[in-house]
């Protein structure tokens, strides 16, 4: 009775969640197993915390042509889907996003600039490879976060910096627990207020809505041995 129970119970599937209207988030995946999910209701609720959506998510869409799906069992085995709240499905291409550009090349919106840093990057010897290639480096802690290392954000200087389109970067990389990042600020508290303003090889530090916490984030979190501290980075 037992064999024939595991042969009746529905397999698990594994599909991708992004966040609707999201540009920048490469998608998350989410196992949909329908013994754990009694209903499609208590499924969007686990996407909600997985994708770490700012409101809680009430609608899954078809990533091409905004069609709702309605319950599990419309869910396929390796699809992707667009998970959305009240809100209407924003047509997207979600489907190319997270690729990570390098500088030179340039993007749908003609902003030249890399948000993702390559963990091959250790060492103050490739500082002159960015710099030949009109980037230069700085480095984002987490508000409020003594446990995970800084992030590198790599900038182009041949381009202006669309801010909302940093923040925006910011807030997939940072993953803060609070949500979305709204405000970078330098370790002593002041807030950088635009690109103009980043600084190569400094050091900041991306807030939400809360207030900055003032933590020893470069003490603990750079190590003090370290050949070039401000090129620094553990994936």
């Amino acid at each position: 009775m037992g064999s024939c129970g595991l042969a009746l119970a529905p397999p698990a599937k594994n599909v991708v969640v992004y966040r609707n209207g999201d540009p920048f988030f490469p998608g998350r995946k989410v196992v949909v197993n329908q013994r754990r999910f009694l209903t499609f209701e208590a499924f969007l609720n686990e996407v909600t915390k997985s994708i770490r959506a700012p409101l809680a998510v009430r609608n899954l869409y078809t990533p091409r042509h905004g069609h709702r799906v309605a319950e599990l069992g419309d869910l396929q085995d390796g699809c992707q889907y667009v998970a959305a709240g009240f809100e209407k499905f924003k047509r997207l291409d979600y489907l190319s996003h997270g690729r990570k550009e390098l500088c030179g090349t340039r993007n749908s919106d003609s902003v030249q600039w890399l948000a993702f840093f390559p963990p091959t990057f250790h060492s103050c010897r490739n500082t002159g490879s960015l710099q030949a290639l009109g980037c230069f480096c700085c480095s984002v802690f987490r508000n409020g976060d003594l446990l995970s290392p800084p992030f590198p954000l790599l900038l182009s200087k041949s381009t202006p910096l669309q801010w909302d389109v940093l923040l925006a970067t910011l807030t997939e990389k940072a993953n803060l627990r609070s949500g979305a990042v709204n405000k970078l600020c330098r370790l002593d508290g002041t807030q950088v207020s635009g690109g103009e303003e980043l600084v190569s090889g400094d050091y900041y530090v991306a807030v939400g809505n809360e207030e900055y916490k003032k933590l020893p984030y470069f003490e603990l979190l750079v190590p003090q041995d370290s050949a070039c501290r401000t090129l620094w980075y553990v994936d």
